[in-house]
């Protein structure tokens, strides 16, 4: 490690921390904000020290190929017909296709680096930046002046928030090709983001109040009037005569307020700032694992990711229709980030759980934290759009979001078939399914939903490890047991390790979100772990296909894809400061 490096390291140890964090709790005064405007306590380092699971010492993590092997001209021929095949499937946005094909060229041709580049940027592409690391790092042993390379396993350090790794690879991609001008503009925004760290991790020290505290205190004092001068074209929430006291959401607002939106209408900040605060009234009284029955007429509609992209949330709530008596909603997190209408995402979800609260309930992603809103463009959007206040207060209230929601039917099943091929597993002869955002508590057996429920969520960021970070972050796997995450991040968990704990807390399945699916869906570890994800064309770059989950009395589930509509001219991550993750 170069001196620069070390000495870069060193100044942020004290920013970027491994253990789970106390940041300022939203339900007490004597708590401080000494990491509420703190990026990085997110699990951010790598997989190895989570549960004493390890990388290998290479970071590898796919089969072994033959670096002795004889290379022939067949095979290199062969090599580079199937690299030109990925290309086209890189191309088409077939992404899983194009590694499959890099692999392939890989196995017939180790010592070709740009193969290992090349599947590198498609792991990106799916988010597997654990993975990118490991085959950018094996290009450079192949061709050490490969500045591509560098810039690749540069932009993945800072995709998973190692801005202190990526520093010296730009400037290694740089040194190697001086005209990489990509390099040199990546490498100017993450030494001024690092130095934006130090700046408010200084700044912030001794401040006692939360956010929340602060916004209520300027409501009472009259100083975030509703700016009357320029009022919204959509009915406003009713508004007591008092000027200080809190509005009152109708449903009239909340849904005028989503129509403003998709016609390029804006929120004046005291309504926002309404919103959020009343979005936090209701779930700071709400259990960390939140608990609902579904009634009998009653439909549960469970949504993944959206991700800051509006337009599409538009058309769902137009095919699932709105939130009712009849018609409960969870949205599973990552309601912010990457997508450039992330506010207008947030404050339509907020506002429906600000007026139906017991119908739609709101788990917290790995996105709604300090760290990743930093680098993925919602502060920056937040900022531009509704002030820097606004976004610390959404900051603050993302901490009292709940991290689970157990649903459970009410109704026996019309069938003891699961999701897979063994019987459903039911508590007292009904289906109850656990839904959370990244997978269940798994990196040791054994914990119940009663560990899950006793987790004390406010004011807190996920930290590196324990059950708050797994629930955030962990990703099923195909093989057995457990291992480290192909992201860089969490850990991986098997099919037997998701039914062992099933079958322990009487669970039909765990429905998650966090992944990209090319369906929209995936039924994985049969039947046990479902993956929903209700962004199409994430990014406007993978061409995937969205859906959402619906579930009723009896526990049924049903299978709704849907496809992206059009939208306004500007790109994902447009307030990111100008990171470019190769369009992730």
């Amino acid at each position: 490690m170069s001196s620069d490096h070390s000495e870069l390291h060193n100044n942020l140890s004290q920013i970027i921390t491994g253990v789970e964090s106390n940041v300022a709790s939203s339900s007490s005064s004597n708590s401080t904000l000494n990491d509420d405007i703190t990026p990085f306590p997110s699990p951010v380092l790598s997989a190895t020290s989570l549960a004493g699971l390890s990388l290998s010492s290479d970071g590898e993590l796919e089969p072994e190929v033959d670096d002795d092997k004889i290379v022939t001209e067949e095979d290199k021929a062969k090599a580079l017909e199937l690299k030109a095949e990925a290309n086209k499937a890189f191309g088409a946005k077939d992404f899983n296709k194009s590694i499959e094909l890099y692999t392939q060229a890989i196995a017939l041709n180790p010592k070709d680096s740009t193969f290992w580049n090349n599947r590198a940027m498609s792991k990106a592409k799916m988010e597997e930046h654990g993975a990118a690391i490991a085959d950018a790092t094996k290009a450079i042993e192949i061709n050490p002046k490969y500045s591509k390379a560098f810039f690749r396993r540069g932009q993945s350090y800072l995709a998973i928030l190692r801005p202190t790794d990526a520093v010296p690879d730009f400037k290694k991609a740089i040194s190697t090709d001086p005209n990489n001008k990509a390099a040199r503009e990546q490498l100017q925004l993450t030494v001024k983001l690092i130095r934006k760290i130090e700046f408010e991790k200084a700044i912030s020290v001794g401040e006692t109040e939360t956010a929340s505290t602060k916004c209520l205190s300027l409501l009472s004092s009259g100083a975030c009037a509703l700016d009357t001068t320029s009022s919204p074209d959509f009915p406003l929430p009713t508004i007591p005569k008092d000027p200080n006291a809190r509005y009152k959401p109708t449903k009239e607002f909340v849904q005028g307020m989503i129509e403003s939106f998709k016609n390029g209408g804006k929120v004046p900040k005291r309504i926002a700032w309404e919103i959020i605060l009343g979005c936090k009234d209701v779930i700071e009284k709400e259990e960390t694992l939140v608990e609902i029955n579904i009634p009998q007429g009653v439909t549960c509609d469970i949504i993944g990711d959206t991700h800051g992209q509006f337009f599409d949330v538009h058309n769902l709530l137009s095919m699932t229709t709105h939130p009712s008596e009849s018609h409960y909603m969870i949205f599973n997190g990552d309601l912010v980030d990457r997508g450039s209408w992330s506010v207008e995402v947030a404050l339509t979800v907020f506002a429906y759980k600000w007026l139906y609260p017991e119908y739609v309930f709101i788990n917290r992603g790995n996105h709604e934290t300090n760290d990743m809103n930093k680098v993925y463009g919602f502060e920056g959007e937040c900022k531009a759009k509704l002030g820097e206040m606004t976004f610390k207060l959404f900051a603050d209230v993302f901490t009292s979001l709940p991290l689970a929601v157990l649903v459970s039917a009410t109704q026996p099943p019309a069938s003891p078939k699961s999701e897979g091929s063994q019987p459903a597993i039911l508590n007292e002869g009904k289906r109850r399914f656990f839904v959370c955002h990244g997978g269940p508590p798994v990196s040791k057996d054994g914990v119940t939903l009663d560990e899950v429920r006793k987790i004390d969520r406010f004011g807190r960021q996920p930290g590196q490890e324990g059950i708050m970070c797994e629930m955030l972050w962990t990703d099923p796997q195909e093989p057995q047991g457990r291992g480290p995450s192909k992201r860089g991040v969490g850990l991986g968990f098997g099919p037997d390790v998701t039914r062992r704990w099933c079958e322990l807390n009487n669970i039909t399945a765990v429905i998650r979100s966090h992944e990209v699916r090319a369906d929209g869906y995936a039924i994985e570890h049969d039947g046990l772990c479902i993956t929903v994800f209700s962004c199409p064309n994430y990014c406007d770059s993978t061409g995937n296909k969205a859906a959402y989950i619906r579930m009723q009395a009896n526990g049924a589930l049903s299978y709704h894809q849907f496809d992206a509509v059009p939208h306004p001219d500007i790109k994902p991550m447009a307030y990111s400061s100008g990171f470019n993750f190769g369009g992730f």
